[in-house]
């Protein structure tokens, strides 16, 4: 990278300044000397002279603001946060199927799915959002929605299968990961009121009450043992495609912001109050026809 230049009143000649000496003097100009640069067009001069040498942490990325080009430095911090919460809960699920604590995995993947439903919506409601947040939370969503289900259900259920159980595990896992890139890439080119393919969070909510169920339900389901392997493998195979499948799902992002006749608000306690006498499979059972929905929709608008 070149040094900058300075004209010495004295003699009128040239003399170069380090790099050091020239991001000062972009930095001084910006506020007290002219011209005059507002703070955006500041830190794109200064992205362009740093070259990131030695320790360093900070973010530098680009983001559009009120129909611009600008670059920003620095992260929001309470959707990162939230977004680091439900990667720990994902770590710590993974820890614990790999144990033998099957329920308690069970239970960190469902936090995982409250925090990531939280971490948007904080982010929305402080306009927070940022690429770097962007691309941390499919990084988090991985973790805990890709990897960790499979880990659960394989340790619990598919281990005796053998290449056959780690198989159907890792389709979870790679359908999870196509699932997130192509979301990524969908952005803004797809209706957001729908989700292209079952989200990643709810395929894992599909896998994980299916093991809390058998848990729960294990004087009948210990009987069944070669069985209920087979369908636990058919299980998390079915969930991950629906993952990549092009089947659209109601997403409920503008549902919050409509007002609903009053006999819904009745349905919905409802359904809550069936839930509550079995959690595991009420939210088992609202999954399935939740995944069933998209596809009766999807061939309804076929025939």
């Amino acid at each position: 990278m070149s040094n900058d230049t300075r004209i010495d009143p004295q003699n009128n000649t040239a003399t170069e300044l380090p790099l050091s000496d020239n991001l000062n003097k972009i930095s001084d100009s910006a506020a007290t000397q002219p011209p005059y640069i507002d703070e955006h067009e500041f830190n794109i001069r200064l992205a362009d002279n740093d070259n990131y040498d030695g320790l360093t942490f900070e973010v530098i990325e680009t983001e559009v603001a009120e129909g611009k080009q600008v670059v920003s430095r620095g992260v929001y911090l309470a959707p990162n946060l939230i977004t680091t919460l439900s990667l720990l809960s994902g770590f710590f699920s993974i820890l614990a199927s790999t144990d033998g604590r099957f329920y308690q995995a069970s239970l960190a993947i469902f936090l995982s799915a409250i925090l990531d439903g939280a971490d948007g919506r904080v982010a929305r409601m402080l306009n927070a959002q940022s690429p770097f947040g962007e691309q941390y939370d499919s990084l988090a969503d991985m973790l805990a929605f890709g990897i960790a289900p499979a880990i659960l259900i394989y340790s619990f259920a598919l281990e005796p299968l053998g290449r056959i159980g780690l198989g159907c595990a890792f389709v979870f896992t790679a359908c999870g990961a196509f699932r997130l890139a192509r979301f990524n890439v969908q952005v803004g080119t797809v209706d957001k009121k729908y989700f292209v393919g079952l989200a990643s969070p709810l395929a894992a909510i599909l896998v994980t009450s299916a093991v809390m169920v058998a848990i729960d339900h294990n004087q009948w389901v210990g009987e069944y043992d070669s069985l209920i392997m087979i369908l636990f493998a058919a299980w998390v195979v079915i969930c991950g495609l629906l993952m990549v499948s092009n089947v659209k799902y109601y997403s409920f992002k503008e549902f919050d912001k409509k007002k609903v006749p009053f006999v819904v608000l009745i349905l919905g306690v409802l359904v809550i109050s069936i839930a509550i006498y079995d959690i595991p499979v009420g939210i088992l059972a609202i999954g399935i026809i939740y995944a069933l929905s998209g596809i009766v929709t999807t061939i309804k608008s076929k025939m």
